[in-house]
């Protein structure tokens, strides 16, 4: 049998894996009796750990959650997860990095020498998404609000700052927003609240870092169906300026100039079809027809549009555009 303080951690773990123990089957695993698990549970309880007795025809175990937080117990992966995503927080766009920090001490002062020598190794340097201004950080409490509201299905009010504010005299402060809260997500380091605007029926998608709360929130709604039933593909194709798809509203094939080889690592999300030595044909996607034009351009070669029209006609604007901009600056030479 193993030592006391052995056999309460095997004991803790296994309670910590699964939901649920029949008390003979947990006795069996630790190869204990009946009454001695009792009195490690017991002990269990003493340390602060809420173990509850599961009434049954077998009986058994369970690990509630408790009133405070009790020492924990991981294996070796669980603890490099844990490391490696706070070492890694600040790109997370929630403002956490400070009490990350302190967790990742917390956590590295109770590892084992092999594992604390592992995450030494480990020296990130979390670079967010380039932007032309510094990335706005998400206030916690508004975020854990946003969550809550998400979880419970509870019609959320809440004001929403401007995008951009004028020297002019200000406005009339706009009436809060009604919405039925579906889904929190983050995506480049910035969070978004996905939801039903409830007075302009219709989805929006809300910037975290622009939103306070409003309390007490509102009734329990039941959830409608998001179109296409992923966030990840809806919020994908919001952000390129469709509705409900996660494709490109605008989507367009050329003939360039150039080796599939030299066109692949810049297509971005575009499919490259190799047609000869020193031409291949590049499917693109863009949120418009003259940013698609624009995007083919980039690539700084002879370029022979394939279709759709509207990209042809797309191409003759854009070219009558530059030519224009180009007179404007024109002089002696």
């Amino acid at each position: 049998m193993q030592k006391t303080s052995a056999r309460l951690l095997s004991l803790l773990s296994l309670l910590q894996v699964r939901r649920d123990w029949p008390g003979a089957v947990l006795a069996e695993r630790l190869d204990v009796s009946a009454r001695t698990l009792r009195r490690d549970v017991d002990r269990l309880r003493e340390l602060g750990y809420p173990v509850r007795a599961v009434k049954g025809p077998d009986g058994g175990y369970r690990l509630d959650a408790g009133t405070r937080l009790p020492p924990l117990l991981f294996d070796d992966e669980q603890a490099v997860a844990l490391a490696v995503v706070l070492r890694t927080a600040a790109a997370t766009g929630a403002g956490i990095e400070d009490g990350a920090a302190r967790a990742l001490a917390t956590l590295r002062q109770v590892m084992p020498a092999r594992l604390r020598h592992r995450i030494d190794a480990l020296q990130v340097t979390p670079v967010a998404r380039s932007a032309p201004l510094p990335q706005p950080q998400a206030d916690t409490g508004v975020l854990m609000a946003l969550s809550a509201a998400v979880q419970a299905r509870e019609v959320l009010r809440f004001d929403h700052a401007p995008a951009h504010t004028t020297a002019t005299a200000p406005e009339a402060t706009p009436p809060p927003r009604r919405v039925e809260p579906h889904h929190l997500v983050t995506r480049g380091g910035r969070w978004y609240l996905v939801a039903w605007d409830l007075d302009r029926e219709d989805w929006r998608v809300f910037r975290a870092d622009r939103v306070t709360p409003r309390t007490p929130t509102g009734p329990r709604f039941t959830p409608r169906d998001l179109p296409g039933g992923d966030v990840a593909a809806f919020l994908t194709g919001r952000f390129r300026g469709s509705d409900g798809s996660a494709d490109w509203p605008c989507r367009g094939a050329a003939v360039l100039h150039l080796p599939a080889s030299a066109v692949v690592p810049h297509a971005s999300d575009g499919t490259v079809e190799e047609l000869g030595p020193d031409r291949c044909r590049l499917t693109l996607g863009s949120w418009s027809w003259p940013s698609l034009a624009a995007a083919f351009c980039l690539f700084d070669t002879d370029v022979e549009v394939v279709g759709p029209p509207a990209l042809k006609e797309a191409f003759a604007r854009l070219a009558d555009r530059c030519a224009r901009a180009a007179g404007q600056g024109a002089g002696p030479r």
